[in-house]
């Protein structure tokens, strides 16, 4: 398991440095059984916790992605927003027993025309403040699969927990990071991760923008 581990690390570092997967076929199952092992050898090769996060988050959205896109939208599908950190400061959302319900104040990008773009094509669109609600919701609504939004661990921390549930998850980086007022690429990999198995995007698929 250790030279096993070792040997990931090395294709997982590479992969990291040159912007690509290399040999896909191993490295993508051995990530899974072997995670922790690799996560701590990477770091002995110099690779910090934020390359790793995101090359852990595009791995397993690259694994997903084919069951996700197999996935029918409409009541299948189901897009999960963080309101700690997109919202506004001055949100006048009130928190129900499904989350936030906003009140399109105009604010923030959450609401609006971003979460109606998304209704429109099928899904449940939820803005939670934390796992509890998500299980919640998965259990009274049954999604097959899930698009979270947020920061680096909020997105890693949804993917682990969809994939202990057996809920298939795409997982979209805001393009700032922080806990405050932050921003999704709404006009991108949202789209794009919303558009999966319905129509090709616009271009390739960047699941994880540009985290400051």
């Amino acid at each position: 398991m250790l030279l096993a581990a070792v040997a990931l690390a090395i294709i997982a570092a590479a992969s990291i440095t040159r912007g690509k997967f290399y040999l896909p076929q191993i490295l993508i199952p051995g990530m899974v059984l072997l995670e922790g092992l690799v996560k701590a050898f990477c770091k002995l090769l110099g690779l910090d916790d934020k390359d790793l996060i995101t090359f852990f988050i595009t791995l397993r959205n690259t694994m997903n992605t084919k069951a996700f896109s197999e996935t029918p939208p409409v009541e299948q599908r189901a897009v999960f927003l963080p309101p700690q950190c997109l919202r506004s400061a001055q949100c006048p959302a009130n928190l129900t027993p499904e989350g936030l319900k906003c009140r399109n104040c105009g604010r923030c990008s959450v609401g609006g025309e971003n979460t109606a773009w998304l209704e429109r094509r099928g899904y449940r669109v939820f803005i939670v403040p934390g796992s509890t609600f998500i299980k919640r919701m998965v259990k009274k609504y049954h999604p097959r699969a899930i698009i979270g939004v947020g920061c680096l661990m909020e997105v890693k921390d949804g993917i682990d927990m969809s994939d202990r549930i057996g809920i298939v998850a795409i997982g979209v980086v805001n393009l700032k990071d922080g806990c405050v007022e932050t921003v999704a690429d709404w006009g991108g990999a949202v789209r794009d991760a919303a558009l999966l198995g319905i129509k090709p995007p616009s271009g390739s698929v960047d699941f994880h923008g540009p985290a400051e």
